[in-house]
């Protein structure tokens, strides 16, 4: 039945039972009373009732259940507390020439708790009669309870805290911890002692991120205390990585119920859980381990809620020390000094007065079938024995009582010393409840904007020496700030159905994972529904993955690169020729040898420029030539270092302009030479003209100033820049110009190109001519080599980009010079220098001579 239900039909009873009179009768005869000047109703659960009387709307006889020690304990502690304040013995006077009174209900089931509710609201407004006006205008509202303490659970509470708001009548639960109840649209007058489950909620799943626990099974008492907390925590739990394998609800044990409890086991067993986390009550949980004992389901971690985890109501089922490993989340200990005591002498006074039916100022009056004159002398003769789980909740009681102490000593205005007696009406005293703020022993106890209380809680563990159960304080939890700490050296964990713990006690906490964390640098990839069960697969090249939750890789800036698996990425290896490098200096060492062999051949050249092997040379253009090998030869300098604006420009145009030049000399002197001893008598009169007037000088310079232009051009209109190229190599920066393949250079290719080809074409044809003039052979060689010194770069360049690389450009340049250095101007330096006698007018004579008469 849900919450309006329960309303509508308790009013409905209150309606008939006025229009009967019989309320009236029920409140002559209250349980357990004490009369004062203000008095408290405390709702308490002194019997069990499992039967049918346990539901709503049925009110069953309460005595027919057994008796409830936790419900009496919590009695007892309310007595303790009035009696404290009453005789001023309390941590201070409180109500000074005030006494407190109590009246007590046995609420063992939801229907006696919503009667024992309709009943303290018939008497808040219950008329006094005549004769109690008339002899006393001050009139006593003992019989008015200023403020309600209990129920005990949730869901004994919502329909009292219902019907008690809509009247205002301040209420504190010791042991109600539902979150719905916080909400004050619902429930105005509600406050409680013990914290919200809003609060054990997390406090469950922040151990569970502890341990690393995120494939879990969920269940929970089929009450409004369990469905509300296992809902709760199932919307929560993804938030934090966590996965409910699976979800069920635990019903009430009976007959019809057996089959469900197994069914709820083997569903676990299926799914292959380690952590089970039960978010029940007490009552309902100890009727379900009974079955999981029964099927050997051992080896598991057990979460508990504040209700069960220290209870011995759950910890004295037989076998139970064979489940596994129990933790759970119970409420803040703290004893209340002088309660064993007085529950001592209670029990020792009720061995001995079996017979009374008095105890000092405690009354009590007939008995009732539906609210219980419960006879206190009778429970106390069962010696219940007092537990630190009792004492804790008994604490939560000791607060309540002085909470509504407190609020009445503000009312009364007790400050002065003396309480003023006045009518206190409930509403008044909500409103001071809400702002008390005080301590009792180290705890201080306030309510918060929705009736919580600040306490967080303490984590447990249970104990066990054979069959011998203990609680163990192993951590605790704080809401504000959400703080969790837990000594896991001090949890004994059990991996079998046995209480000695298998693992040593200090060892790591068993898992409970659907699939294992990823390796760094591998993401996850989903198998199922479920986010927790997943394969990994490494990340590839160029990403990263520092961590094991991803589901996908992170790609790494662009001057940085990463292996596959990688966990971080790497800065990239910058790749240029260093000016300091090794090989750089050896370059360095060839470009200075190319300079001055050039240089030291221009001057020998130039001292005999009128001689007839300079002459046969060329003359002045050899000088024209070696200027341009020189330059050629220092256009090398643009591949060391950073490349630089101007490097990128300067360096193949300078190359291919200075290369130009020295193939357009060479092809002009070896067309002349061709021409004048092939073609001399077949010579048309333009090329006498051309000869005569700078006709070969003119053809050098419009070649040289093509080559010239079409470099100018593509330079201006896409100019090479410094660039990095990031696509080559993973793990490295290639720095060169930008364009270097493009069209532009490949025109400027083609061009030299072609003219190479001209070059040899002459060269070749005048293979025959005397030795003095034939420059085959050299110009050959040089040829070759130059073509196979490029050849062998391109090949590099297209598989390596690395400073070898750009060596492998550097000596191509410079070999190319020295080709043609070695190759056309050696041979004839070497004559100049060491065969003088070769070096005159009538060798070359006599060398023609001979080749006319081979001729003829």
């Amino acid at each position: 039945m849900d919450l309006s239900g329960a309303v509508v039909l308790s009013l409905g009873w209150l309606m008939l039972q006025f229009a009967g009179g019989e309320l009236d009768y029920i409140s002559q005869g209250q349980g357990m009373q004490l009369q004062g000047d203000y008095s408290i109703a405390g709702l308490f659960p002194l019997h069990d009732t499992d039967g049918p009387g346990a539901g709503l709307p049925a009110v069953g006889p309460c005595d027919e259940g057994a008796p409830n020690k936790h419900g009496f304990h919590l009695l007892q502690a309310m007595r303790f507390a009035v009696e404290e304040i009453n005789n001023g013995s309390g941590p201070q006077p409180l109500l000074p020439g005030v006494k407190l009174g109590y009246q007590m209900y046995d609420i063992c089931s939801v229907a006696a708790s919503i009667l024992a509710t309709l009943d303290l609201l018939e008497q808040q407004y219950q008329s006094p009669s005549t004769s109690e006006t008339e002899s006393n205008t001050n009139y006593n509202y003992s019989q008015r309870a200023v403020a309600v303490i209990g129920p005990d659970s949730s869901s004994k509470s919502f329909t009292p805290a219902a019907l008690l708001g809509a009247y205002l009548v301040p209420q504190i639960s010791y042991e109600a911890s539902n979150e719905m109840l916080s909400k004050k649209y619902l429930y105005p007058a509600f406050l409680r002692t013990i914290p919200s489950d809003k609060n054990q909620v997390e406090a469950m799943i922040q151990l569970l991120i502890h341990f690393k626990w995120t494939w879990i099974a969920l269940l929970g008492s089929d009450n409004a205390y369990g469905l509300t907390g296992m809902q709760s925590l199932y919307e929560q739990a993804p938030h934090h990585g966590i996965c409910i394998a699976y979800q069920g609800v635990i019903p009430s044990y009976t007959n019809d119920t057996s089959q469900t409890m197994r069914n709820l086991v083997e569903g676990i067993l299926k799914t292959k859980v380690n952590t089970i986390v039960v978010f029940s009550s007490k009552t309902i949980l100890s009727g379900f381990f009974p079955f999981v004992v029964k099927q050997n389901m051992t080896g598991k971690v057990w979460i508990g809620t504040e209700d069960w985890s220290a209870a011995t109501r759950v910890s004295r089922i037989p076998g139970i020390h064979t489940i596994g490993t129990v933790l759970g989340v119970s409420i803040k200990y703290a004893a209340i000094s002088g309660f064993e005591e007085f529950e001592r002498k209670v029990v020792e006074a009720a061995m001995q007065h079996s017979d009374t039916q008095e105890v000092s100022n405690v009354t009590t009056s007939p008995g009732d079938d539906c609210l219980q004159s419960i006879d206190l002398y009778s429970l106390a003769r069962n010696k219940f024995s007092l537990e630190k789980y009792d004492i804790t909740s008994s604490f939560n009681v000791y607060k309540a009582v002085y909470a509504v102490a407190h609020a009445l000593h503000q009312a009364l205005g007790c400050d002065s010393g003396e309480c003023q007696r006045r009518r206190v009406y409930p509403w008044e005293l909500l409103s001071l409840i809400k702002e008390v703020r005080f301590s009792l022993g180290n705890t201080s106890v306030y309510f918060d904007k929705n009736g919580d209380p600040p306490t967080g809680y303490d984590i447990v563990s249970w104990v066990w020496r054979g069959t011998d159960w203990s609680l163990r304080v192993v951590g605790s939890f704080s809401p504000d700030p959400i703080t969790l700490t837990v000594d896991a050296d001090r949890i004994e964990w059990h991996d079998a159905g046995d209480s000695t713990p298998v693992r040593p006690i200090g060892a790591s906490a068993p898992l409970s994972i659907c699939s294992p964390p990823c390796p760094r640098g591998h993401k996850k990839l989903q198998t199922g529904q479920h986010t927790c069960c997943f394969d990994c697969q490494a990340c590839p090249s160029a990403t990263f993955l520092n961590k094991s939750e991803s589901t996908s890789c992170q790609p790494c800036e662009p001057e940085q690169w990463a292996p596959p698996s990688s966990e971080q990425c790497l800065n990239r290896t910058v790749l240029l020729l260093a000016w300091d490098a090794p090989l750089s200096i050896a370059l360095l060492f060839f470009l200075a040898t190319c300079l001055l062999m050039t240089s030291s051949s221009a001057v020998i050249l130039l001292l005999n420029l009128n001689t007839p092997v300079a002459k046969s040379a060329g003359g002045r253009t050899c000088l024209l030539m070696l200027a341009a090998l020189t330059a050629a030869a220092m256009s090398s300098l643009c591949h060391f270092g950073r490349p630089s604006p101007l490097a990128c420009i300067l360096k193949q145009p300078l190359f291919m302009f200075s290369f130009t030049v020295c193939l357009a000399c060479i092809t002009v002197h070896s067309l002349q030479v061709v021409c004048i001893f092939k073609f001399a008598s077949k010579l048309p009169p333009a090329y006498d003209k051309w000869a005569k007037k700078h006709g070969p000088e003119f053809t050098i310079f419009l070649v040289s100033v093509t080559i010239l232009v079409i470099s100018v051009v593509r330079v201006a209109v896409s100019p090479p820049q410094p660039s990095q190229d990031l696509n080559f190599y993973k793990d490295s920066i290639v720095l060169e110009c930008s364009n270097t393949l493009s069209p532009g250079p490949g025109l400027e290719l083609a061009y030299v190109s072609l003219l190479s080809f001209l070059c040899f074409s002459f060269s070749y044809m005048g293979k025959d001519l005397p030795a003095n003039y034939n420059e085959a052979k050299c110009v050959t060689f040089s040829l070759m080599v130059y073509m196979i010194s490029w050849m062998s770069f391109f090949t590099v360049y297209l598989i390596s980009r690395g400073p070898f690389t750009m060596a492998v450009h550097v000596f191509a340049t410079l070999f190319s010079v020295m080709a043609f250095l070695g190759g056309y101007f050696l041979p004839k330096i070497y004559i100049i220098a060491l065969r003088p006698q070769m070096n005159t007018t009538a060798h070359f004579q006599n060398c023609i001579q001979m080749y006319t008469m081979s001729k003829q």
